[in-house]
């Protein structure tokens, strides 16, 4: 089917009058003659059955519809222009990977064990994009990514990474002159609760053999690392991947001593497109990665 639309010369004609909302210079960027960028704009609007354009004292003012149709020309130049370079500059985006991953697997697991990745494959360039859901790899500039779940997202494929255990954490002196400390006792404190895991707090109290059928009430957080950040500052109990806080249990500086670690439902995973899990650079990542 034919498509209904404007001349490509007509449309970088009205985008550059827009932006300067002068045919003079417009002229100057396209290299055209002010004549020849007049004549494109006005076959456009004869196109377009529509005034883009109306002189206020011999000044260039876009109309209501010229100015929204602008925006919508200029978001489409540049989108074809970006698609454009890339095809140009395929071999150099060769080298560029592109990493999404939670923030806190990023920052706690990923990143200090990054050192050994670049200095193996010094000709990959390492880019990281954070998120809080599953990546849309139609959508983002992303190759591979470490999401959180069962794996089971569509049109992708997955490999389990790290088998995901939980533990209820706190400071130490938020529980002190507490007689005896179990898995109840964590209901006499508030609860901070991951935006995202509203199901945390049930699973671990069922793993522990608690009964509560009560509203898990406390505050909220985006991500892990607020809510760590809260434990740390004594604002209350906070269920946490002990491989995120594996520093702080160590030194003390969070303890969890209501009950042992749970393992959870879900895990981290390894997850890329059919065609992008052909690329030298995801597999050189896949197979640095799955050695931990």
């Amino acid at each position: 089917m034919r498509r209904h639309l404007p001349t490509f010369t007509s449309l970088l004609c009205f985008d550059a009058s827009a932006r300067h909302l002068n045919f003079t210079r417009a002229a100057e960027e396209l290299n055209l003659t002010q004549s020849a960028v007049s004549r494109q704009v006005r076959n456009l609007e004869e196109f377009v059955k529509t005034d883009l354009f109306e002189r206020v004292k011999k000044r260039l003012v876009l109309t209501v519809e010229g100015e929204s149709y602008a925006r919508v020309v200029s978001d489409h130049l540049s989108g074809l222009e970006n698609e454009t370079l890339k095809l140009i500059t395929k071999d150099q985006d060769d080298a560029r990977l592109n990493v999404g991953t939670f923030p806190a697997i990023g920052s706690r697991w990923l990143i200090p064990k990054l050192h050994d990745f670049t200095r193996k494959h010094p000709d990959i360039q390492f880019n990281m994009v954070t998120g809080l859901g599953p990546f849309d790899f139609k959508a983002q500039d992303i190759d591979v990514a470490i999401q959180h779940g069962q794996g089971d997202w569509p049109d992708v494929v997955t490999k389990k990474l790290v088998d995901e255990t939980v533990v209820a954490a706190c400071i130490p002196s938020l529980i002190e002159g507490h007689e005896s400390v179990g898995a109840e006792t964590v209901l006499d404190y508030p609860l901070l609760n991951l935006q995202t895991r509203r199901y945390a707090w049930p699973e671990w109290l069922r793993a522990q053999g608690v009964e509560y059928t009560g509203k898990i009430s406390g505050p909220n957080f985006e991500n892990f690392s607020m809510m760590t950040r809260a434990a740390l500052s004594g604002l209350g109990i906070a269920i946490i991947p002990e491989m995120f806080i594996e520093d702080e249990l160590k030194s003390g500086a969070l303890i969890s001593p209501f009950g042992e670690a749970v393992r959870s439902k879900r895990g981290y995973y390894l997850v890329t497109t059919p065609r992008k899990q052909a690329l030298e650079k995801v597999k050189a990542f896949s197979h640095w990665i799955e050695q931990f």
